[in-house]
């Protein structure tokens, strides 16, 4: 009984993140946080696309450059575009008044990675589609009247959606919208802009738990551990009840 409560619950969740993202289902990022080239390609990407108006305010310059092996020099040179001290957060370079620019401040990106998972990330960076009806012409997928312009869209190109008929709630008809197809070409081919927004999403995930790769490291030595002294406890417990009937 208790299980099926828990995957009852489990589900409905399941389902409300799906309804308040649109409804549209997940597009499978792939990311590897082992991977320290994706991530240095992320860290780069993030930083020259993001960080204009994202802030990333639990994670240090210098703490990012021991973790991806990016050297002191590359880190001043290519990556430091909001400070000049190396143990100084990573902070937006938009100003305190950016408000009043997007109708609310843009989001730290720090844990992002954890409470939407990498697959939102992933697929909320496909998302976007032309609008016509918003303030910067386009709107996304994943969430609806989403404030953020399209950064990415001379990489990606500009998708149109789609929409198909279906019946309303009063025996009428609506157009629903079932997702998005090229419109224009973009810089990148499509298997490119994919590493593009793969790297990107790795290195949120990495600045989301900059242990992670250790932990689930560790974890595994844990586990063998715990399994070697399973093994010994038992013989250990035959050998005291041997002799007991």
């Amino acid at each position: 009984m208790v299980k099926h409560l828990a995957l009852l619950i489990l589900l409905s969740s399941a389902a409300a993140a799906l309804a308040e993202d649109g409804g549209f289902p997940m597009l499978h990022a792939g990311t590897d946080i082992n991977d320290v080239q994706s991530l240095q390609r992320g860290a780069r990407d993030f930083m020259n696309y993001c960080s204009g108006c994202h802030s990333l305010r639990y994670l240090r310059y210098n703490r990012m450059a021991a973790d991806l092996h990016i050297a002191p020099a590359d880190l001043a040179k290519d990556l430091m575009l909001t400070s000049d001290k190396p143990f100084d957060t990573i902070v937006a370079s938009m100003p305190a008044d950016s408000e009043k620019w997007f109708g609310k401040r843009p989001p730290d990106l720090s844990l992002v990675a954890r409470s939407k998972g990498v697959d939102y990330v992933y697929s909320f960076l496909h998302g976007f589609y032309a609008d016509k009806a918003r303030p910067w012409g386009v709107n996304n997928l994943y969430l609806d009247n989403a404030a953020m312009p399209r950064v990415l869209q001379r990489q990606q190109g500009l998708q149109k959606p789609v929409f198909k008929s279906e019946p309303g709630d009063h025996g009428d008809s609506r157009m629903a919208l079932t997702g998005v197809e090229q419109m224009t070409p973009g810089s990148l081919k499509p298997e490119e802009y994919d590493g593009l927004v793969r790297d990107i999403t790795n290195f949120l995930d990495y600045a989301a738990e900059p242990i992670k790769a250790k932990r689930q490291s560790l974890g595994i030595y844990v586990t063998l551990f715990l399994l070697v002294f399973l093994v010994l406890a038992y013989l250990l417990k035959k050998e005291y009840w041997k002799d007991v009937h």
